[in-house]
């Protein structure tokens, strides 16, 4: 269900609104990666799926959007996987980590809820998935509307900016993984910080256009 749905999004998008602004895509590598993203609603989750396009992102999920039959089937076919969030475990890295080494991408929102900005302290699961699968972390930041139905509405442009990556793989390799994990996890907030604060003036200069 999952490229069905965002090809028919996509196309919309294209066709009828182009109110999507995506920014330095170019920075995305084209070998499997995490990408993360700030979460202040779920409007984000779809515009960063639609940034990436054609590629199919697996989204981290809690596991509470899971607990009946028909969801586990609904958010499966949508290609997420569920998260035990107040007792993450090693469990929980083994799907991320298995999907990144079968060639598959994965979307991580690192704050771990829907914080009231971009700035919440970023997880150690984003830094630990990256280091342990050794593969780049590409850091995003969204700036748009807050509700889903807003976005048909096509009055309000979303923005998605993305970073430069954050590669373990290029670390020397005299660091150990509990360095190469904090490493990260220091860039990944730095980058993080600026990219919101670049893409909510990005948008702010636009809306006084």
């Amino acid at each position: 269900m999952y490229k069905f749905a965002s090809t028919v999004l996509h196309v919309v998008f294209q066709k009828f609104g182009k109110q999507l602004v995506t920014i330095n895509k170019e920075k995305v590598p084209e070998e499997p990666y995490v990408v993360t993203c700030t979460h202040t609603g779920y409007v984000e989750v779809i515009m960063l799926a639609l940034s990436l396009y054609p590629t199919e992102i697996n989204y981290m999920a809690k596991k509470e959007l899971f607990s009946k039959n028909w969801s586990d089937k609904f958010f499966h076919s949508l290609n997420a996987f569920p998260v035990d969030r107040e007792k993450p475990g090693p469990s929980t890295l083994k799907i991320p980590v298995k999907l990144l080494n079968q060639g598959k991408s994965v979307g991580i929102f690192p704050s771990g809820h829907r914080a009231e900005t971009g700035e919440a302290p970023l997880k150690r699961g984003a830094a630990t998935i990256a280091v342990l699968s050794n593969k780049p972390i590409v850091p995003a930041a969204f700036e748009g509307p807050k509700k889903v139905k807003s976005i048909f509405g096509f009055r309000q442009k979303s923005f998605v900016k993305f970073g430069d990556p954050i590669d373990p793989s290029t670390f020397p390799s005299e660091l150990k993984k509990s360095e190469k994990m904090a490493k990260v996890m220091e860039l990944l907030e730095e980058r993080t910080n600026t990219l919101q604060k670049e893409v909510t003036y990005i948008a702010n200069k636009a809306m006084d256009k």
